[in-house]
């Protein structure tokens, strides 16, 4: 491994940090403003609060963790699912909930260690349920990319298609063919490929942006204020067993930071206090109308290809995401995205998260000749990806990827035949 550049304790000059933490800004805002664009939220919002979330997870970790904190892709068809049913109001309380079992899940690993979390969230449970994430999101990106509105309906349209294939095939490009910060930067140059595209196609109304102030105060949901909203079982099953799923992802980001900057994240300054972070990130996000946060894989990149670990320039990136957020002319830019960019993006992005649940049962060598295994990954899979439905009442249903992921914990704690294999090394 190459020698680090800075550690996470160092700081480099003004002008270098500015450098530097405009490089994880670029990383992080294409899939940062893409889930909001999905959802019906606010992408000013959402850097708004990933900036926000940012800095109180490195408060929260002592400043010894280097992790930016963006818009969770997990949570799109629940938020989608909870505002149909509630309005947005009640994604955002279904969020706040989520982030109250984040810091009920902290207290259980400061009190009694990791290693229980670790055993009811094997890699046959987890892989599986990112598998259903980026597969059950797939009708999402093919419509959005082929289909425009034209009232009441999605009519095909060949010429906002051609847009998605261009976006798909400028990233796809990025990943293939350039090493360093462009490769990771797919989704960002994709969408900007795909949005000169559009405009040279004609697709693009620049109406709201001649309309829009140069400086903008987010546009914030706060509770009681913004929305009225009733807290319901049926909102909790959608929303809080997406917690497996993120926590999961946390865990895993977590380890793989640590060896690349070469320390053990789990033990200091903890696992209890880097999901604690996460979910008071989420909290805080949700409360002012944004979505749902996790520390990003995109800037992990960064971090591995400039071996710049310092913890200020992550902290640099999140105060320019705050800043950039107020700039009401590039919002209004980012509002006049079409949604067939943003579908064509989402084409490699949601395949990308489905191929990173292969990826885990290939890496940790899950055994398919294992009838336990195969049984606990073909429910999963069958019952997330189908959209099945457990009805008690007409207000509480637990559904889709909320109930694969019960389903799969489950499964794991009752079949006989269990193994030690773990997200962790348990000899470690």
């Amino acid at each position: 491994m190459s020698e680090k550049v800075l550690d996470v304790n160092e700081t480099p000059k003004l002008g270098k940090l500015l450098t530097l933490s405009f490089q994880h800004l670029f990383a992080m805002i294409g899939a940062t403003i893409l889930v909001p664009q999905l959802v019906g939220l606010s992408p000013a919002i959402a850097l708004l609060t990933s900036g926000i979330a940012t800095i109180v997870f490195i408060i929260i970790t002592q400043f010894k963790v280097p992790a930016y904190l963006g818009s969770s892709f997990a949570f799109i068809i629940p938020i989608q699912i909870a505002t149909q049913e509630g309005g947005i109001g009640s994604a955002m309380i279904g969020s706040m909930f989520v982030a109250a079992v984040y810091a009920l899940i902290s207290l259980l690993i400061w009190k009694t260690g990791h290693r229980f979390i670790m055993r009811i969230l094997p890699p046959i449970v987890v892989a599986p349920v990112i598998i259903v994430i980026g597969l059950a999101l797939s009708p999402v990106a093919i419509m959005n990319a082929s289909t425009i509105q034209v009232g009441d309906e999605r009519v095909y349209s060949l010429l906002h298609f051609s847009a998605a294939l261009v976006s798909l095939a400028v990233a796809i490009i990025c990943i293939m063919f350039f090493k360093g910060i462009i490769s990771l930067m797919p989704v960002l140059l994709g969408i900007i490929a795909g949005y000169i595209y559009s405009i040279v196609i004609g697709i693009v109304d620049f109406t709201a942006v001649k309309e829009a102030p140069v400086f903008s105060v987010p546009e914030m949901l706060l509770p009681g204020i913004d929305y009225e909203f009733t807290v319901t079982w049926s909102l909790l099953a959608i929303m809080v067993p997406i917690a497996i799923v993120t926590i999961s992802e946390h865990i895993g980001h977590q380890l793989v930071l640590g060896r690349i900057v070469e320390r053990d994240y789990i033990k200091d300054p903890g696992l209890h206090r880097s999901i604690l972070g996460d979910g008071l990130g989420t909290f805080i996000s949700s409360l002012i109308g944004g979505p749902p946060k996790t520390t990003y894989g995109e800037n992990i990149g960064v971090l591995a290809i400039t071996r710049v670990f310092s913890v200020a320039v992550i902290i640099g990136a999140a105060v320019l995401a705050i800043l950039v957020s107020f700039l009401g002319k590039v919002m209004a830019i980012v509002q006049t995205i079409p949604g067939a960019v943003l579908g064509g993006i989402s084409i490699l992005l949601f395949g990308i998260i489905a191929s990173s649940g292969l990826r885990m049962l290939v890496d940790h060598k899950i055994d398919f000749g294992n009838q336990r295994n195969l049984v606990i990954a073909s429910v999963i899979l069958v019952i997330g990806i189908g959209g099945a439905t457990i009805k008690f009442s007409e207000t509480f249903q637990i559904e889709g990827m909320a109930l694969a992921a019960i389903v799969g914990v489950l499964l794991n704690l009752i079949l006989p035949g269990k193994t030690t294999e773990t997200l962790i090394d348990e000899t470690e």
